[in-house]
């Protein structure tokens, strides 16, 4: 964290040095999925949302960090016969991409984007649902608290309109090991979000 937080102030002090800033909201909605290891238990995409902030320095070539609250998470659903259990997990996060970004287009009034980097993830707020009668295995504990992504995509900008469509690949596992009945399940979950946003520069 230290690290990152350094990188963050690095770029921020040399870019402000060459380029022009611009800033505001942003809300956006996401469809996320956990997936797992474990071959009897399949997964669905769940919806979110987010809503925060983005600062973007620079002209053709840009930095973008932003500061927003996501929710997200996956549903996870035991195809096997005898123990039916189906669970929705949601985590409630703060994000702070560090992107950078290329104008492929770059004119006053319309310009086209493409832009990638890395995502902390902090999580605030967890929950677990289960759907029918049946307990399932995964409970909060089980949950990392912190997560890392890379995210990648391309956007629009149309006078003060910003749009964006971003991919999150999850880089580190948001369950690991879940103990459930006696017995250690393996999930290695991952979690991987498409995300569309809007926003506004000021």
């Amino acid at each position: 964290m230290k690290k990152f937080s350094l990188l963050i102030v690095f770029a921020l002090t040399t870019t402000l040095m060459f380029g022009q800033l611009k800033f505001g909201p942003k809300i956006g909605f996401n469809a996320s999925k956990m997936t797992t290891s474990l071959d009897y238990v399949s997964t669905q995409f769940k919806s979110g949302f987010q809503f925060g902030a983005f600062v973007r320095i620079g002209n053709r070539v840009y930095l973008q960090p932003e500061l927003y609250y996501t929710s997200e998470g996956g549903v996870f659903e035991n195809d096997s016969t005898g123990n039916t259990w189906k669970q929705t997990v949601t985590l409630g996060s703060l994000n702070i991409p560090l992107l950078i970004g290329f104008k492929i287009i770059n004119t006053e009034l319309v310009n086209l984007r493409v832009l990638a980097g890395p995502v902390a993830s902090f999580v605030v707020n967890k929950k677990i649902t289960d759907v029918n009668s049946v307990y399932g295995p995964i409970q909060k504990a089980d949950l990392s608290n912190s997560n890392w992504y890379i995210q990648a995509g391309a956007g629009v900008d149309v006078w003060m309109f910003t749009f964006d469509i971003r991919y999150q690949v999850g880089l580190n596992k948001v369950i690991k090991e879940v103990s459930y009945k006696n017995n250690t399940l393996n999930f290695n979950t991952s979690n991987n979000v498409w995300v569309i946003s809007l926003g506004f520069k000021i």
